[in-house]
């Protein structure tokens, strides 16, 4: 969890008046934005141009990924014997479609770093703050993107959703499941969902926050469930796991770049900035613009989502409420 600057409860009335105040409201359209009908009649061209994202359930191993990805580590030769794997970096290529995905990943800060400094003394806080500028500068929104990864039912009301459930509906949507499920696993929770939900949740926080908001959510994740990303050195056990496995970790990495990619399309696309409003209208726009990615990405079918969806009316109000606490 990112740093703390109010206490639970004074943040929590806030976003309970906020929420109260945007609930009072009748959503409406807006003229900048257009229908989902609009968006799919315009040529499906970009979309066939981009990079695939990737699967999971589609990789053998780490071995098999390394046929389609490439890895270089950089490993500090003074600190190949440490536990901590203080100097170390890992970079990854992916080439598709003509196009080409760089992506560097170096040890650091994690989440966890973010939750246990507050229970520090001055000395490390200082320390802290002076390793890692830009998160402490940004903790309200890590804050925030925090509260959109999660279902918050104590702040938000019964049955609230998060980035999660998007993903979990779009896999609902598919409606081609010959053509989706070439494994068995690729219905599992490493399969689509797992896929959408990073593309998805990073295409989001890329286009109502920025690029660099979406980076250091990505890295402080994946630091956290593996630091041996940066340098290689997996245990037998680690690349034999089913649920944590560092295959799983590089496929996200790659798709959050994807994510980061099509959110500064949409960002641009539906001129968003810090006082748009985030209609269910638009939201089902834009989550239908990811779909047809999705679509011509994936080789799949997909059913629409609709300004009226349960899923869209609740995150599109939980998102305004948020962004209105910033």
């Amino acid at each position: 969890m990112p740093v703390r600057k109010h206490s639970r409860s004074s943040r929590n009335l806030k976003l309970a008046v906020v929420l109260a105040a945007i609930a009072s409201c009748t959503p409406s359209g807006s003229a900048d934005f257009m229908s989902p009908e609009q968006h799919a009649a315009q040529d499906g061209s970009a979309d066939r141009a981009r990079l695939r994202a990737l699967i999971t359930t589609r990789f053998r191993d780490l071995d098999h990924f390394k046929d389609r990805v490439s890895i270089h580590y950089e490993v500090d030769p003074a600190a190949q014997d440490s536990l901590f794997h203080r100097s170390s970096a890992v970079t990854l290529r992916y080439e598709d479609r003509g196009k080409t995905i760089v992506r560097r990943l170096a040890s650091g800060t994690n989440q966890g770093d973010l939750t246990r400094v507050q229970d520090t003394d001055w000395l490390s806080k200082a320390l802290f703050v002076f390793n890692n500028p830009y998160a402490v500068r940004k903790r309200k929104q890590l804050e925030v993107v925090s509260l959109l990864s999660r279902r918050r039912a104590d702040i938000f009301g019964s049955k609230d959703v998060a980035f999660y459930d998007l993903a979990e509906t779009s896999f609902r949507h598919i409606n081609t499941p010959s053509l989706a499920f070439l494994t068995a696993r690729d219905s599992s929770e490493k399969g689509f969902i797992n896929t959408f939900n990073h593309v998805t949740a990073q295409a989001i926080i890329t286009s109502f926050f920025s690029e660099d908001l979406a980076d250091l959510v990505g890295d402080l994740h994946e630091r956290l469930y593996m630091p041996e990303l940066t340098t290689g050195r997996f245990t037998g056990r680690q690349l034999a796991d089913t649920i944590n496995n560092p295959l799983d970790n590089y496929v996200d990495i790659i798709n959050n770049e994807i994510g980061q990619m099509l959110g500064l399309e949409l960002k641009d696309r539906y001129g968003l900035k810090k006082s748009s409003v985030c209609t269910p209208a638009m939201l089902a726009a834009y989550l239908n613009d990811l779909q047809r990615y999705y679509m011509h990405a994936l080789q799949i079918g997909l059913d629409p989502y609709r300004p009226s969806d349960e899923v869209v009316v609740k995150f599109s109000r939980k998102l305004n409420a948020l962004l209105a606490s910033l």
